[in-house]
């Protein structure tokens, strides 16, 4: 489903108890293919089984789950 939400380059971090992830999005429409996404009956079973491990950090932003990050510094 993460391929077929145009998701690529997609990582998973982990640090002293925090995550960080990183993904590049290849799409056209970011908001319908997160829908996409989430309406999917088996991430909805991952999430479900995700999320109770999970403490969102207080700074972001109303409504939103992860934080969104601004990059800042790209280097090829």
């Amino acid at each position: 489903m993460i391929t077929q939400c145009n998701i690529r380059n997609y990582s998973i971090f982990h640090h002293n108890n925090t995550l960080f992830a990183y993904f590049e999005y290849h799409g056209d429409d970011f908001a319908a293919d997160m829908q996409r996404m989430a309406d999917h009956p088996k991430t909805q079973e991952w999430w479900d089984w995700m999320m109770p491990l999970q403490e969102p950090l207080e700074t972001r932003a109303e409504g939103e789950w992860w934080v969104t990050m601004e990059e800042v510094f790209h280097h090829e």
